[in-house]
């Protein structure tokens, strides 16, 4: 599984627990080895220019995700196909803002962050309230079984 972490934040991070994380998500839901996912950390005023550029908003947001493939999780039988992911774009200076309002770790807001950027990647969405109970659902299990292995 190819997993590249850059930070163009000017923000400290361990970008080895966000790749460790990145490849416990994608192993959990079947994702095939060989696929490909980007994480890039960026500070608020590249994540404004993204989120006009593609949401048509302004200001700074959390996580942006991109997808690429359109790859979905697998099932017990058999990996997703093969291909590239997309790339998730994490900002930490709204995550630390968020993570100070929820009570938490600036660290674990990113983390939160990242595992539901791959989840919008993999195809889940919350939209809908049955769409949002689920996919937050696997997003608190999927965080918290990462955390337990730490």
């Amino acid at each position: 599984m190819s997993i590249e972490v850059t930070n163009e934040s000017g923000d400290r991070l361990d970008e080895t627990e966000f790749a460790d994380l990145s490849r416990h998500v994608l192993d959990t839901m079947g994702v095939h080895p060989q696929a490909e996912l980007e994480i890039r950390f960026v500070d608020t005023d590249v994540m404004s220019e993204l989120h006009v550029q593609w949401m048509d908003e302004e200001g700074p947001t959390d996580v942006l995700s991109f997808p690429m493939d359109e790859l979905r999780p697998g099932t017990d039988d058999e990996l997703s196909e093969e291909g590239i992911l997309g790339s998730i774009v994490v900002c930490p200076p709204v995550a630390a803002d968020q993570a100070l309002a929820a009570g938490h770790s600036a660290e674990e807001e990113m983390l939160l962050l990242t595992t539901h950027g791959i989840l919008h990647l993999l195809g889940y969405d919350h939209a809908e309230p049955e769409e949002e109970k689920e996919m937050f659902d696997l997003q608190r299990r999927l965080l918290l079984t990462f955390l337990a292995t730490r």
